[in-house]
């Protein structure tokens, strides 16, 4: 297992199950063996079962007679009623994670992603109808979650393990783990992927095949991160606190390189290190292109907007990306 290059002090996230637990034994066994200070142990407690505590005590204990430090990490108010649960607990856990680190000055944040969840996201991904980017899977090193959290990063040193091996790992060090009854909640999408993975492998679509074909879409993805970095070279500059574009240069070329370029450079900007949503991000690239802007449009916290006179290094078209102000928020009534 390597360390995928992430900023050391680290943070594991651990629930008490198979693939995290071996997360952690391995680990700390790394971190020992480079000579560098052990990591800490987060584990959060979403509310939503009343096993959790006590499996929580069970992680932290777990995590000492591994020679760590560890804290449960629970939000006293109830997850939100909502129809993705999924989502929001994942936010939560990476909310109350990200305070923590920050807390506790760890720079990033290791996760057991394995390749059966490579697998599984690529899969959950093809049916959102996600493109080059999403199909090309989880990075072993990405940005935090979060964008309240920006300057941490997200570390995934498993991808290249299966559940499998993981277990078998934990087996020979003859250590049990927590099996979560939700991940046998057919509510959640994942689950049912798990469940249909008999019939997808009848037909060639085993895990290891489709996290093969993350790998391609990788490097596809790759080569055209490179090849929209030229066309920012050519239709952006610099210009005091924001960006200025080009939007003939950036219409002149190939859609998915000019939306990429335009995602990197809102990106930039706003300091948000995910991209737009698509079909807002189209628009705004349809509007930039045919000279639809007008009075300017907002994105991603930025603002876009024909540029001041002073500023219109490409001509008369030219446009300003700027981080949008804040809003001012609405006066009080006044007592008559």
């Amino acid at each position: 297992m390597s360390a995928c290059g992430a900023p050391w002090p680290a943070a594991i996230g651990v629930s008490g199950g198979s693939d995290s637990l071996a997360l952690m034994l391995l680990l700390a066994d790394w971190a020992k063996g480079q000579g560098l200070p052990p990591p800490l142990v987060f584990c959060v407690d979403h509310g939503l079962r009343p096993e959790a505590k006590a499996e929580g005590r069970k992680v932290m204990a777990w995590a000492r007679a591994a020679g760590l430090r560890g804290f449960v990490l629970r939000e006293e108010a109830a997850l939100p009623s909502s129809d993705n649960l999924e989502a929001a607990a994942r936010a939560l856990r990476y909310r109350l994670m990200g305070e923590a680190m920050a807390r506790k000055k760890r720079a990033a944040l290791y996760v057991a992603h394995t390749e059966d969840d490579q697998a599984e996201t690529f899969l959950l991904r093809l049916a959102r109808g996600s493109g080059v980017d999403g199909l090309s899977g989880m990075r072993p090193l990405a940005p935090f979650p979060d964008p309240d959290f920006a300057r941490l990063q997200l570390a995934r040193p498993l991808l290249s393990f299966s559940r499998a091996v993981l277990r078998e790992y934990l087996a020979v060090q003859n250590h049990p783990w927590i099996d979560d009854p939700m991940n046998a909640d057919t509510r959640f999408a994942r689950v049912r992927i798990r469940s249909a993975w008999p019939a997808l492998a009848a037909l060639g679509l085993t895990p290891g095949r489709l996290v093969e074909a993350c790998s391609h879409l990788a490097r596809a993805r790759a080569a055209l991160e490179v090849a929209a970095e030229a066309v920012v070279m050519r239709a952006c500059r610099p210009h005091a606190d924001g960006i200025l574009i080009d939007p003939l240069a950036l219409g002149q070329a190939p859609p998915e390189l000019a939306l990429r370029a335009l995602a990197g450079i809102l990106m930039l900007v706003s300091g948000n290190p995910y991209r737009p949503r698509f079909d807002r991000l189209q628009s705004l690239f349809a509007a930039v292109a045919e000279g639809g802007l007008q009075g300017g449009r907002t994105l991603h916290g930025c603002r876009i907007a024909p540029a001041p006179k002073q500023a219109r290094v490409f001509g008369l078209m030219t446009l300003a990306v700027q981080q949008e102000k804040p809003r001012k928020p609405p006066k009080p009534p006044t007592n008559s």
